[in-house]
């Protein structure tokens, strides 16, 4: 242990990865938080986590997040050890477990056709779709290759409820990973007859900004952590597999520094959020689809390793990984009630409500309230998304990509049936739309050797973290991944013995496969 106190980590980007890699180096590799530096091109910490209050009374989320006890056993594993921001002597675990004893998931109104709330409880399967189900389950990943879900079954089957009520869940499009389906299939094998009320399924007390990077970062800043902000990293130089010099620009400045055998060096590549840009009421996001940051030096070092993944499978088809959302505050409580009263809900929040029948294919969330720290009362934050920006609305003859947020109200209104007094109702509101080019990226198909694995063969002081690196049987697009990957990548460099928390083998359980077995036939 005498020696990791003289030893370096340089983590590259400032997300939930990094953030999770130096709390591990310092929790279990005992590294001074003094020789741990973590730099981020832009002027936030957090990466993908955000969430702010804009100047107009209204906010901002570029996501939304919800958990799985039994999945997020690294997220779990974190939040154990980082004190809350309200009570030092509890853990933002312990916060997290009170919040959800008192406040559970129950979604009366998962989906919805023609302005009213259907039961979704009929998947809507037949023999063939079952057949297909538990023959996709049943392969190896290695025999689907970068085959993509619909290629493994009927069109039919992309009617269905099952399927509007697991793509609007995790956000899956008929041409994504059919390898990477078949592991959210797995992971989640024992909440599958709970996919209609969603109420496995936890959240944190406020958005993850404010619940979990807030804590994280004071604990870090308190260790000691250097945080390089409105530094650009964008080259790394190698000596064989091993990091020897890191570029970057800070303040318009070219700099670099020498990296010592001995230390580590971390670098997240790749990100969902990269790119993102923001409308207004009165104005609409762009589309920007060049590529930088993350991207750009996950390319440029590409070029040096053959195993360092490939980059342009995930980064070079933004036609098919964007999604809008948009974030929603409603003014006074009328609307969140009136939304209450349509869902069937004993509270006003809710779970993810689909509209089926959108042609944009509408989600939106009403989370508990209040979703920040320090939000005022009579303030109610929502977030939504479209699966389909590029199509035109049913009611505003638009595509959703073209729409301010003023006629994304107005459509999803539309569909929820208010419009007798719509035009008092989007006075009441401000929704804030956000165009995602890279948002679900990492689940185009894909094959072995495109994603490089977290510490690559041959080195000794590289590892690569977030949700492009490669771990078996784990599932991106998911805090759980960015987290497990720095777990991993530290107890790698470490030689660390104590055990990882397990990945839950819910496929291997007879009770699980027999409720799946149960539910395939509602």
């Amino acid at each position: 242990m005498e020696k990791l106190k003289d030893r370096k980590a340089y983590l590259i980007g400032g997300g939930i990865a990094s953030l999770a890699s130096a709390a591990y180096l310092i929790r279990d590799g005992h590294i001074p938080g003094k020789n741990i530096v973590i730099f981020e091109e832009s002027n936030d910490i957090g990466g993908s986590l955000d969430g702010k209050k804009s100047s107009n009374k209204s906010y901002i989320l570029r996501g939304y997040r919800m958990f799985e006890k039994r999945v997020y056993t690294s997220t779990l594993d974190l939040m154990s050890f980082i004190p809350s921001l309200s009570n030092p002597r509890k853990t933002i675990k312990d916060e997290f477990f009170n919040f959800n004893r008192k406040d559970k998931v129950f979604d009366r109104c998962r989906l919805v056709e023609n302005g009213a709330r259907i039961k979704s409880i009929h998947l809507g399967l037949n023999w063939k779709d079952r057949a297909d189900l538990t023959k996709i389950m049943m392969r190896s990943e290695a025999s689907l290759g970068s085959s993509q879900i619909k290629d493994n079954f009927r069109p039919g089957f992309f009617k269905t409820n099952y399927w509007y009520e697991v793509c609007t869940t995790f956000a899956f499009q008929p041409w994504h990973s059919a390898a990477e389906f078949r592991r959210y299939l797995l992971r989640y094998l024992h909440d599958a007859p709970n996919i209609n009320t969603l109420s496995r399924l936890v959240s944190t007390p406020y958005n993850q900004y404010d619940s979990i990077i807030l804590p994280l970062l004071k604990w870090l800043k308190k260790q000691g952590v250097c945080f390089e902000k409105n530094s650009k990293i964008y080259d790394i130089d190698f000596k064989d597999k091993n990091v020897e010099r890191i570029y970057y620009f800070k303040s318009l400045s070219r700099k670099e520094i020498v990296v010592d055998e001995k230390d580590y060096v971390f670098v997240t590549i790749g990100s969902m959020t990269a790119n993102s840009s923001i409308g207004s009421m009165d104005s609409t996001p762009k589309l920007r689809g060049d590529i930088e940051g993350s991207w750009m030096l996950w390319k440029n070092i590409a070029k040096k390793q053959k195993n360092f993944g490939r980059p342009s499978v995930f980064g070079n088809n933004i036609n098919k990984s964007k999604f809008e959302s948009f974030t929603i505050t409603f003014q006074d409580s009328e609307l969140p009630n009136l939304i209450k009263k349509f869902t069937g809900n004993k509270k006003r929040h809710s779970g993810v409500i689909t509209f089926k029948d959108s042609n944009w294919l509408l989600s939106m969330i009403v989370p508990h309230q209040p979703h920040f720290i320090n939000q005022s009362k009579n303030l109610t934050v929502c977030w939504g998304y479209g699966l389909f920006p590029d199509k035109y609305g049913n009611y505003v003859k638009k595509k959703m990509s073209e729409c301010t947020g003023r006629e994304i109200l107005a459509e999803l209104f539309s569909h929820f049936g208010f419009k007798k007094n719509m035009e008092r109702f989007i006075k009441k509101s401000i929704c804030v739309p956000c165009m995602l080019p890279y948002a679900t990226s990492q689940f185009l198909a894909r094959k072995e050797g495109d994603r490089p694995q977290i510490i690559p063969e041959g080195s000794t002081n590289l590892a690569f973290i977030g949700q492009f690196c490669e771990i078996p049987e784990e599932i991106t697009f998911t805090i759980e991944y960015s987290i497990r990957s720095a777990h991993i990548a530290v107890h790698s460099f470490l030689n660390l013995r104590h055990k990882l928390p397990p990945i839950y083998p819910g496929k291997k359980h007879i009770k699980v496969l027999y409720n799946v077995a149960k539910t395939m036939f509602r």
